[in-house]
């Protein structure tokens, strides 16, 4: 005699069961996440790095007598004249150990958030892709901007000195701890933690908004590669505009000259005061030509290893 078909479908059906298996599909996508986004970060900064060498360059120059660099072009063409090309990949090192668990937290983050919140068809609310932006943004500024973005400003502040003092990554790190302790390389991390999670919070939201308009409801229905790149492309540009006066406290905060400023709001009220609100979009262009290329380039070699992963690793 067979047992009644409603009992034997009740084991599926607890709450409990439910649950579980709802946070091992989270924890599942934030797996695969870290490692997309981890393999994904180190290609991505290989790329994109110059033109982060020029933005940094242009934000760490004053008004008056200390000013090298007329624009975007002048400061590529000096760097080059004075220390070669390989000069405008000085603190590569840096960006190469610290994009990797940078992309790994912000994306194992996202989906793993979007994993507790998305809704029952797959999607996520308007407000649920900024909370799951934000919080990934979040997580990267904690456990891997702040130390990363510091070294990285330090370095390359460090070459504008007439003598150099650092010979390279281990080095110059460990002249930091030695001089400032470990707070060295955590300057900056209230500003950091605004910025980025700003940055993944406006990134996030146009991007997953651009991807739900495309699909129109189908979730089935594949978006191309090359659209993917122009989303991305359009979720950079639009956290460019929205956080670049943060950026420019936060590379302040984190260079040579930070003790110049009391804290970060106290650096924000000295650059209003002696350089004027336009200080604030220093570097602009080249970030902006940087961050659109990076997020088109991420999101497209992202979304190639999520489905990827998604054949190979249901």
């Amino acid at each position: 005699m067979s047992l009644n078909p409603v009992y034997q479908k009740q084991p599926f059906n607890r709450p409990w069961m439910t649950d579980n298996s709802a946070a091992a599909a989270a924890g599942g996508k934030g797996l695969k996440g870290i490692i997309a986004g981890g393999i994904t970060g180190g290609i991505e900064i290989c790329i994109t790095y110059p033109t982060e060498f020029v933005k940094t360059q242009l934000q760490l120059d004053e008004k008056g007598v200390n000013k090298k660099f007329n624009g975007i072009l002048d400061c590529a063409a000096k760097t080059v004249k004075n220390h070669g090309v390989l000069g405008l990949y000085r603190g590569l090192s840096v960006l190469i150990y610290g994009s990797i668990p940078k992309s790994a937290v912000r994306f194992g983050a996202f989906e793993f958030f979007k994993g507790k919140m998305q809704l029952a068809d797959g999607s996520l609310s308007p407000s649920g892709r900024l909370l799951c932006g934000l919080g990934a943004g979040v997580s990267e500024a904690i456990f891997a901007v702040t130390p990363m973005e510091t070294v990285k400003v330090k370095f390359i502040n460090d070459q504008r000195s007439a003598n150099p003092r650092f010979k390279g990554f281990l080095h110059g790190v460990g002249i930091i701890v030695k001089e400032q302790g470990i707070g060295g390389v955590y300057k900056g991390l209230t500003a950091t933690i605004i910025k980025q999670g700003s940055n993944q919070a406006i990134r996030f939201f146009v991007m997953e908004s651009l991807k739900e308009a495309y699909m129109d409801g189908d979730r089935t229905k594949k978006i191309p590669k090359p659209l993917i790149g122009l989303f991305g492309a359009l979720a950079g540009a639009a956290s460019v505009f929205g956080n670049t006066p943060v950026d420019v406290v936060k590379t302040r905060m984190q260079g040579l000259e930070a003790h110049k400023y009391k804290n970060t709001f106290d650096c924000f009220l000295q650059i209003w005061k002696n350089e004027g609100p336009m200080a604030f979009y220093k570097g602009t262009v080249p970030r902006l030509s940087r961050v659109c290329l990076d997020v088109a380039i991420t999101f497209m070699i992202y979304d190639s290893f999520m489905d990827l992963f998604q054949k190979v690793w249901p």
